[in-house]
């Protein structure tokens, strides 16, 4: 199989050149950010109707094909090759081209351009994302009490869009509000590839967030585990971030779960593990004394955050984790439960958009009397028949 280099494909595609880049990742992806001239061809539509896509293309021309990573797109290079067209797969896919085009960012010759674009965003969410996002963050942090006077916060940044914008909150907060609290920015690298890793870095120099950085072997350690390796890995990683905030001196640490986790995690309890719970907003440890989770996005919906990243022009990592990057959230074709309730509930707010709110408001309208049973703060299962005589 043929294959061709970002560097190599930015010099032989484009208006009038033999070469046409393919974009398989998804129509909302290539709408939002694409490969400079790339046409799109989604995987998803290709594996439907292969013949279908193959005579939209011009046999006379060659393509070189583009999806996140690099591994998909080999299919599709394989097919277009055994219909006698000429074609290349990009080696690294989108996460390549990212990569370099941050990397030439970050050039020194770039300096003021990044202060600017910095400035940009930060004024972004006090303004045109004031109240989708500013006010439903400062009202979380309100009425769940998350930060108090001399917290020392860990925020913990994945390299996702919702941690970098929770980073940049609790910065603004810093600034304008009436309570005095510290920040440590805290990464850890349980394993990232190289293109993944540098992509983290060159975002939070863009979006001026200092990180502190530690590494593990997380990646390596659940690798030869077969049964529930995303479990024993959120396990360790939530242990390490625990143990590395304390030694920093924090308090606190800080996740960047929002308003749509929550409600996928109540639906997701109900169906798959018979029981009715949610998301807290703020968790006490039970592993490291005095230490305290928060969740400082709790009522700030997905949607407003990927509108905050478009309209600043932001890219980041989708999913980090090698073992998941095949997922369908990520272009591929494994999903997860989490993506079938995602999308249960899409469905079912297409329907009626008050679903969503009501499924989060469902935890806070219990009403015990109409419960057969239920679990008290030690962990005692209570029954409806405990006193039921005695309330003829």
């Amino acid at each position: 199989m043929k294959t061709m280099t970002v560097e190599e494909a930015e010099k032989l595609t484009g208006d009038g050149k033999q070469w046409i880049m393919i974009d398989s990742r998804s129509e909302e992806e290539y709408t939002r950010s694409t490969f400079p001239g790339a046409v799109s061809v989604p995987q998803r539509k290709f594996e439907a109707d292969p013949e279908g896509c193959m005579k939209m293309l011009d046999p006379g021309r060659s393509y070189v094909v583009m999806c996140h990573t690099g591994d998909h797109s080999r299919d599709i290079v394989t097919a277009l090759e055994e219909h006698g067209f000429d074609a290349a797969n990009l080696e690294g896919g989108w996460r390549a081209y990212l990569r370099l085009t941050l990397s030439r960012f970050m050039q020194q010759d770039q300096e003021e351009e990044r202060s600017r674009k910095t400035a940009e965003i930060e004024r972004s969410i006090i303004k045109k994302f004031r109240k989708p996002i500013w006010s439903q963050f400062t009202k979380a942090v309100k009425d769940y009490h998350l930060i108090e006077e001399g917290d020392r916060i860990a925020c913990c940044i994945s390299g996702g869009k919702d941690s970098f914008l929770m980073a940049k909150l609790l910065q603004e907060l810093q600034k304008h509000g009436p309570v005095k609290f510290d920040v440590v920015y805290l990464c850890m690298n349980p394993g990232y590839n190289e293109d993944n890793w540098q992509i983290i870095q060159d975002n939070s120099k863009i979006l001026g967030v200092d990180l502190t950085v530690f590494e593990t072997r997380i990646f390596d350690t659940v690798a030869v585990i077969d049964r529930n390796p995303c479990y024993l890995c959120a396990r360790m990683r939530r242990g390490y971030l625990y143990h590395h905030a304390r030694e920093l001196g924090c308090n606190k640490i800080a996740l960047g779960h929002h308003y749509d986790d929550v409600i996928e995690t109540i639906l997701m309890g109900m169906l798959y593990a018979g029981k009715v719970e949610t998301m807290m907003p703020k968790l006490h440890s039970q592993h490291f004394e005095g230490m305290e989770l928060i969740r400082p996005l709790y009522l700030v919906r997905e949607k407003d955050i990927k509108a905050w990243r478009d309209h600043n022009r932001l890219n980041f990592i989708q999913c980090a984790c090698r073992f998941t990057e095949n997922c369908l959230s990520c272009g591929g074709a494994r999903g997860s439960k989490r993506d079938d309730v995602k999308q249960l509930i899409a469905q079912l707010a297409e329907k009626d958009p008050v679903i969503e709110a009501n499924i989060f408001r469902s935890v806070e309208n219990v009403s015990l009397h109409s419960i057969i049973a239920w679990k008290d703060m030690d962990g005692v299962r209570h029954s409806f028949l405990e006193g039921y005589k005695d309330r003829k």
